[in-house]
């Protein structure tokens, strides 16, 4: 299947219905595009991948220290406790 879109002074394009139901979005998705060499580009919906090793790291900050599980503990205990 192929579609022709017309991209508009502004440079948006619009995506036809029939392209977004082949994707599978609805309002308020997004969509990801990848770019390739040769001037391609690949169109995907930009779903949420929903495993935990995705999650892994997403709070990481490059030159923070990272906890150990004994300080997270004592961390958690002093919040119990009012103290932090």
């Amino acid at each position: 299947m192929q579609t022709i879109l017309t991209v508009t002074a502004k440079g948006q394009v619009t995506l036809k219905k029939e392209v977004l139901d082949h994707l599978g979005l609805v309002p308020g998705d997004k969509i990801a595009v990848d770019l390739l060499p040769s001037g391609r580009a690949e169109v995907r919906a930009a779903k949420p991948g929903g495993s935990i090793e995705a999650f892994f790291g997403c709070l990481a900050q490059p030159g923070t220290k990272s906890f150990t599980i004994d300080e997270i503990n004592e961390a958690i205990a002093d919040g119990w406790a009012g103290i932090r």
